[in-house]
């Protein structure tokens, strides 16, 4: 399967929400050769992957909320954007769910159900509110946030299929990818107009340097987003593919010396498992 050309999504002119919403529809999994599944091998550490990246596709609709406090649903356009970025990200989590179900790992039940958030994610629903009233430009962060999760989440499954090696897999995360793409597209061109606005970027460049983790970060146990780091940014491969994604944000207005991934990826995924703190 070809990767997913970064460039195509970088040069496009702009966003267009018409063409998005026009597009937007749930995963097709009615040709999945599900049966085939349990004929290849999963490596426990690919298993633990999928478990958590279904996990945070699935706990989009809980990010959702906290941003029906902020000013992203009175902008049209991003309103009209989140509505079907939850509805695509809940059919990937029930296509993740499904793939290990196949191959003998289903889910399971949630060990803290999703509608008992941590204190830690109460106060940082409470923080991002509280930011978006006071500034203005609340939505720039957002839609810059959101460019780098989906890019790192984007790279992620395309790391996956070449660690994993499963044929099944490789198409069902491709197609999983097409979808991703048009989110970073969205989430990037957003930031690059947003950021644009005089005295944004060096405000949102600090919030980022200061506070931007990987996507499950709060959410999921600090141990397995760790492993998750060490499992696909590790090594020469991974180490570029991070750099790549850290290429691609620099060409956001006041980014270019920012590298937030590859940051990351130094200061705890290259460390021995047990060996960095959050």
């Amino acid at each position: 399967m070809a990767e997913v050309d970064i460039e195509r999504y970088v040069t496009h002119s702009k966003a267009d929400i018409d063409a998005y919403v026009a597009r937007s529809k749930a995963l097709d999994l009615g040709d999945v050769p599900w049966h085939e599944v349990p004929r290849y091998p999963l490596s426990t550490d690919t298993v633990r992957t999928l478990r958590y990246m279904q996990d945070i596709e699935g706990h989009t609709i809980i990010y959702l909320r906290s941003l029906l406090a902020t000013r992203a649903v009175d902008d049209p356009e991003i309103a009209t954007f989140l509505a079907c970025w939850l509805y695509e990200e809940t059919f990937h989590a029930i296509a993740l769910a499904r793939f290990l179900e196949a191959a003998g790992h289903p889910m399971g039940p949630r060990e803290i159900p999703r509608g008992k958030e941590k204190i830690g994610q109460r106060l940082e629903g409470f923080v991002t509110a509280f930011v978006s009233k006071a500034w203005p430009d609340f939505c720039a962060l957002h839609m810059t946030w959101g460019a780098i999760n989906e890019l790192l989440t984007l790279t992620g499954y395309r790391r996956l299929q070449d660690v994993a090696n499963h044929p099944v897999l490789t198409e069902l995360l491709a197609r999983i990818m097409r979808d991703e793409s048009r989110h970073f597209s969205f989430y990037y061109h957003q930031a690059e107009i947003r950021l644009a606005r005089r005295g944004v970027a060096p405000v949102v460049r600090r919030i980022v340097k200061s506070y931007w983790g990987p996507v499950g970060t709060g959410v999921a146990p600090i141990a397995d987003t760790l492993f998750l780091g060490r499992y696909l940014f590790s090594g020469p491969e991974g180490a570029a593919a991070a750099q790549k994604i850290d290429d691609t944000i620099s060409r956001l207005p006041g980014f270019a010396d920012v590298r937030p991934v590859s940051a990351w990826v130094a200061k705890y995924a290259n460390q021995p498992a047990g060996g960095a703190s959050n």
